[in-house]
């Protein structure tokens, strides 16, 4: 039997920080480690600083989910100083998450997967020409429309946040801006240019009250060849495509899925609270084990670090666990995977590994137990109960949240209360915080401890950590790990399949890496360019 190992640096292209190494025996994965091949300092800067430098520094954590952080941020330090935030305050909080997200879906489509589907490897299908002319790189048709498209969103974001990425204008008791008419107006009509062209006569060749109504694998298919232009559509030529170039058939994953969760209801979390916190959200958090549905509690959270380039220490929930410590540079040996190989934590819910992203956050919308309040859409459970988990369903469930996010987005818009409050101080004092959003690659928390003033603890767990983290205590890979397994490669010296399947999580490094120490002195690792 022919066993071959196969390094590939690097992967992502939202960013060049994830490797992969797999050992293949005739071409297919037996084994596979992701590695994180870059660190950052922000939970080591934030350490002994003012309270509100977080809402200054975590936004600048990543350049594409800034908004997330700084969503995260500030509700941590409304549970630690009992915030009162009115209902204008979570409407614009929940604006700037959703067009920060909605942002994302036709840049991740176009300028991340879709360009693979135009790889040699599929230049033998009946789709391949009409993927080449509309989703290559640059040239496609689509890819050009739907890249700039994607634009559109974060103007929404910067009017009312200032800026994007990187605003600062969520904050403990509220938001730092005040809206017009003519900005809720702009607003509005920024949306409507996105809908009009791209989201309707682009993506999905027919309205979104039309699409909405979808809520079952045979109704999909239904809507597919119901007419020419849902059949034209990119959605529907991606439908089409997914078939026949086999992405229903790999990268299955770990089947358990991890969401914290989002959006809170403008009028039952005026008051925050970490208790609290499940029952406010719109947008469904939980933990699913590909059977049953149980309730997310964050206390039962802990990272392992057993396989990354810190110090040891058990396995530890984020408010007791130290802050990273790295290892000298003369323990950091990339290709020894029995040992440690990454910057990347291994987070754990209880002791399962879990997936999170926009699959986590389908699976959680079709919970029966969910609240009047929040999702239904029992869509993605047929379609996990029918076919199961994969590149292609994973990929689906990212694009078919742009609708809900864009109808979201304009009944929010509308329901600003131009003559009520949008900020109330709070008073600050010590204690312990939670904040957690869904950011647009998924489940996403930030936990402070507050110490005579200052910051004491401040950690991070990003869904790429969750997604792309190795190995823990007992040996059980990394969701992405765990969809490359059993993954077959047509051509080593052109793995695409790989790439696929790491960008069917979106993969996005620059959140996952903890810190380090500069005033140590330790070289911990050098570079040669």
């Amino acid at each position: 039997m022919l066993t071959r190992e196969l390094n590939i640096s690097p992967v992502g292209r939202v960013e060049g920080d994830l490797d992969v190494n797999v050992y293949m025996e005739n071409g297919v994965v037996t084994r596979a480690h992701t590695q994180a091949s870059m660190f950052r300092g922000f939970e080591k800067i934030l350490q002994g600083k003012d309270p509100h430098s977080g809402l200054l520094v975590t936004p600048r954590v990543c350049g594409i989910c800034g908004g997330s952080h700084l969503y995260c941020a500030s509700a941590a330090l409304d549970t630690i100083w009992k915030s009162t935030l009115p209902p204008n305050a979570l409407l614009l909080r929940a604006i700037g998450q959703a067009s920060e997200s909605l942002q994302s879906s036709p840049r991740w489509f176009y300028a991340t997967f879709a360009t693979d589907l135009s790889n040699k490897k599929f230049s033998n299908k009946s789709l391949y020409d009409e993927v080449v002319r509309r989703w290559s790189a640059f040239v496609g048709t689509s890819f050009q429309r739907g890249v700039e498209a994607s634009s559109k969103p974060v103007e929404v974001y910067a009017i009312f946040g200032g800026q994007w990425p990187h605003s600062s204008y969520m904050v403990p008791g509220g938001v730092m801006c005040a809206p017009t008419l003519k900005d809720i107006t702009r607003a509005h009509a920024i949306l409507s240019r996105f809908k009009n062209e791209w989201l309707e006569p682009l993506w999905l060749g027919c309205s979104i009250e039309r699409y909405m109504q979808i809520q079952s694998w045979d109704e999909l298919m239904v809507w597919l060849n119901e007419n020419e232009s849902h059949y034209n559509s990119d959605l529907g030529l991606f439908l089409r495509v997914s078939k026949e170039f086999g992405l229903d058939k790999f990268g299955q994953g770990i089947g358990k899925y991890i969401s914290f969760g989002t959006f809170m209801h403008k009028d039952k979390y005026n008051h925050p609270t970490i208790e609290g916190r499940n029952e406010a959200v719109i947008s469904p958090g939980g933990f699913y084990d590909g059977k049953n549905y149980e309730s997310f509690d964050h206390l039962k959270i802990k990272e392992h670090v057993i396989h990354s380039w810190y110090e040891d220490h058990p396995a530890m929930h984020p408010w007791d666990e130290p802050l990273p410590e790295p290892l000298p540079s003369q323990h950091l040996n990339g290709t020894d995977f029995n040992s440690k190989y990454t910057w990347s934590k291994a987070p754990r819910y209880v002791d399962h590994n879990a997936e999170a992203g926009p699959l986590a956050r389908a699976m959680m919308n079709a919970n029966p137990a969910n609240l009047p309040h929040q999702f239904h859409d029992p869509l993605f459970a047929d379609i996990m109960q029918k076919m199961g988990p994969s590149v292609f369903v994973r990929c689906l469930a990212r694009m078919h949240e742009a609708t809900r996010l864009y109808t979201l987005l304009n009944q929010w818009l509308s329901e600003i209360n131009l003559n009520d409050e949008f900020y109330i101080k709070p008073e600050e004092r010590d204690g312990k915080g939670f904040g957690a959003t869904e950011a647009v690659r998924g489940a996403l928390a930030h936990w402070v401890e507050i110490e005579n003033g200052l910051i004491k603890n401040y950690q991070i767990v990003a869904p790429t950590t969750w997604n792309i983290g190795p190995q823990d205590d007992k040996g059980n890979p990394g969701a992405v790990e765990s969809a490359l397994t059993g993954l077959e490669i047509e051509d080593v010296n052109d793995p695409v399949e790989v790439g696929m399947v790491a960008r069917s999580f979106d993969s996005c490094l620059v959140c996952t890496v903890h810190a380090h120490d500069g005033k140590s002195g330790k070289e911990l690792v050098k570079f040669k360019l």
